[in-house]
């Protein structure tokens, strides 16, 4: 028996791979690591989306690819948001989040996360996204 594949889910798989990839160069880890890359999106993810409006995080999550779009609406209780958090509460939720030694402390992870997300959502999207947090978290994004 031949094994077959579907292209656009190997092409769905490729993308989420690529973003935990550029996490893990960006905070110079290893692929061995691909756990703690993992955990680190996971983690600003949902921080991310439950601090902005139902409308803002429906729009940000249509631009993600399909996997890690999965990932972001995962446990996702939309009448529960938004949470309001100042930038250090953001920093600290996501800390909560993140079972792993933090080289360089948790606001590098933020950004390292922040950055490799950016590629994947359209400029319009991005100063939108900004446009609705606090001043304190817009000027952690890239």
């Amino acid at each position: 028996m031949s094994e077959t594949t579907f292209s656009s889910f190997d092409t769905m798989v490729d993308k989420a791979n690529r973003l935990l990839r550029d996490i893990e160069k960006a905070n110079g880890w290893p692929k061995e690591r691909r756990k703690q890359s993992y955990a680190a999106l996971r983690a600003v993810l949902h921080r991310l989306r439950d601090r902005l409006s139902v409308d803002g995080a429906a729009h940000l999550g249509a631009q993600l690819p399909t996997l890690i779009r999965g990932v972001y609406y995962d446990g996702w209780k939309p009448s529960e948001t938004p949470v309001k958090l100042s930038g250090e509460e953001f920093f600290q939720r996501v800390r909560d989040d993140f079972p792993y030694a933090v080289d360089g402390g948790i606001e590098k992870i933020v950004r390292t996360v922040l950055e490799a997300l950016k590629h994947y959502v359209s400029e319009g999207e991005w100063d939108h996204l900004k446009s609705g947090l606090p001043n304190s978290l817009a000027a952690v994004l890239p």
